[in-house]
């Protein structure tokens, strides 16, 4: 059942977070809804802009469409993950998405306010709700990049004027979290204290932790022994911060690198160990199972395993 981000973050506000997980293709698709069903869990799919340049609008939407209908208890919401004005606009006028994420915290706190606001007149006026961003992740996000040094925390009296001026519905904050696979080093973590300075201004205000990664050292070393050359420093988010998130405001959580390493890990093993196969659907049967068992997994770290069935009495 295709539902908005909104419903959902009124349900988990406090209790829990829901999985916001990115995909490209056919087996992602696949694995994901698997994985949500067999978690009983709600999940948020992310579709980026590269997606739905690598793949098309038209296919990735029948693809979700397909994989709904082979698992119709799976409650979703469908979202534009870092989406410019122009991306924001195709998809409010599809009618097929939920809810779409306006990024312009490139842009100075006036200019984001004021792009933000124009998309979240259009996308209330179709019953959509809107996700903005403000304060800058470090980090690569597709054809985003932003330099270590050029990163910023989201600043607490900014992140409540924005939300008063924009009526955003959902607001990623900058806590130290960054796009990609290297993401931390040393001790190096998340700002608690900043995440809870954010709540106290914008309380039960639906908060949304970007590049939340966890870079699993194990899935390094597997694609490493494989024939990858991936840097072993390689390190993301402790999954379990993630329940320290969730009583401070964050009710939707971003990730998108992990798969990609399952996806890589999968198929490198499988061309080591079969070097004389040809047949992309054996890999690719090992995979969907595998990204399901990864997305129960990480919906566990998220609080929100075996919710489904509240979230579907509550939404009847």
């Amino acid at each position: 059942m295709l539902v908005t981000t909104k419903e959902l973050f009124k349900l988990a506000y406090g209790k829990y977070a829901i999985g916001a997980f990115n995909i490209n293709n056919a087996e992602q698709a696949i694995g994901l809804f698997r994985g949500a069903q067999k978690a009983q869990a709600p999940i948020i799919v992310q579709i980026s802009r590269g997606s739905r340049k690598y793949i098309g609008v038209s296919m990735i939407q029948h693809m979700i469409q397909a994989a709904a209908e082979m698992y119709p208890d799976v409650i979703f919401a469908v979202h534009i993950d870092h989406g410019d004005e122009e991306t924001c606009y195709d998809a409010i006028d599809s009618g097929f998405y939920s809810s779409v994420m306006i990024d312009a915290s490139h842009e100075p706190f006036d200019e984001n306010v004021a792009i933000t606001k124009r998309v979240v007149e259009k996308a209330h006026a179709k019953g959509l709700v809107v996700e903005a961003e403000l304060g800058k992740l470090g980090g690569v996000e597709e054809d985003i990049s932003v330099a270590e040094k050029d990163a910023l925390l989201t600043d607490p009296e900014e992140a409540r004027l924005f939300v008063e001026k924009t009526g955003c519905d959902s607001l990623a904050v900058a806590i130290g979290t960054s796009h990609g696979a290297y993401k931390f080093s040393g001790t190096q973590g998340l700002h608690f204290d900043r995440l809870a300075e954010i709540q106290e201004v914008l309380p039960g205000f639906p908060l949304v932790m970007h590049g939340s990664s966890s870079v699993p050292e194990e899935e390094i070393k597997r694609i490493n022994a494989a024939g990858g050359a991936m840097d072993p420093s390689a390190r993301g988010v402790d999954e379990d911060e993630f329940a320290r998130a969730v009583p401070l405001g964050v009710t939707k959580v971003n990730i998108d690198t992990d798969g990609r390493l399952v996806w890589t890990r999968v198929h490198r093993e499988f061309f080591r160990d079969e070097p004389a196969q040809f047949d992309f659907r054996k890999p690719g049967t090992i995979f969907m199972n595998e990204y399901a068992d990864f997305i129960v997994h990480k919906i566990k770290k998220l609080g929100s395993y075996g919710v489904l069935p509240d979230v579907a009495a509550a939404l009847k």
